[in-house]
């Protein structure tokens, strides 16, 4: 069985089809997918679909790219996360990449969210572009080692996800690592220990090889999987197996919820 970590389809474009997505993720031995809040005013839409269906969990964050005025308080994020299907706080984090100016209300936001993940005791679903040095040093200094989590796509070097281990932290890894020239990316997946890591598709984006340039959806972390197991010369079976079991550990979503 296999895991996506990491989706979004609670976007619009998977709008009619759910229960066409869900057939694919069955048809891919994909037994569970996790749903990604990247702001407040979508969260309602994120938990319906984890509520609706045992085999998705939800998440409760703002993501960094989203405007300043959308930072949530550190209540609100404790309030939303007591509902049991959402097992996660994020997706949080830092974006050098795509922000400029002044971005001390970024790493405010990511303060708010490590702050409520401790409250709570879930973990931490992290987003980190251009601002690896910055992103260690807060988790450090708000000591998200307490409750760990998740590198989400990851794409920083070798040193930093040793780094984020030691912070209690798992690193996931997308559709780029099936990419030719991610090379760097295909060495991080081959050297680290196999109980630390997770697998992803980040639908709808990052689409992998064979469906590279498509409209991702979870079904498709069969290859993110198959590309893992050739790199490191093992059975997609142990991959499969691994990445499904750390999901299991680190997120412990509930399976038999029932609507009220």
């Amino acid at each position: 069985m296999l895991v996506d970590s990491h989706c979004h389809i609670d976007f619009e474009q998977y709008a009619d089809r759910i229960p066409q997505i869900l057939n694919n993720m069955a048809s891919n031995r994909v037994t569970h997918a996790l749903c990604i809040c990247v702001n407040l005013v979508d969260f309602p839409r994120v938990l319906a679909l984890a509520e609706a269906h045992s085999e998705l969990s939800a998440s409760v964050g703002v993501h960094p790219d989203q405007a300043e005025d959308a930072s949530p308080g550190t209540n609100d994020l404790i309030e939303l996360a007591q509902h049991p299907k959402v097992v996660a706080i994020g997706e949080t984090g830092l974006d050098y990449y795509r922000q400029e100016g002044d971005l001390e209300w970024q790493r405010t936001r990511f303060r708010t969210h490590i702050q409520a993940a401790r409250t709570c005791s879930k973990p931490l679903i992290i987003h980190t572009r251009d601002a690896g040095e910055d992103t260690l040093r807060i988790l450090r200094e708000e000591r998200a080692d307490e409750v760990g989590g998740v590198m989400h796509c990851f794409t920083e070097s070798l040193e930093f996800a040793l780094a984020a281990m030691d912070l209690n932290f798992y690193i996931s890894f997308s559709g780029i690592v099936t990419f030719k020239n991610a090379l760097a990316i295909k060495q991080v997946a081959k050297t680290l220990p196999l109980d630390r890591i997770l697998v992803e598709t980040d639908s709808p984006y990052l689409a992998p090889v064979p469906h590279r340039g498509k409209t991702n959806e979870p079904a498709w972390v069969l290859h993110v999987a198959e590309e893992i197991a050739r790199l490191r010369e093992v059975p997609l079976e142990a991959v499969a197996t691994a990445t499904s079991a750390n999901f299991f550990r680190l997120f412990k979503p509930v399976l038999n919820y029932k609507r009220h």
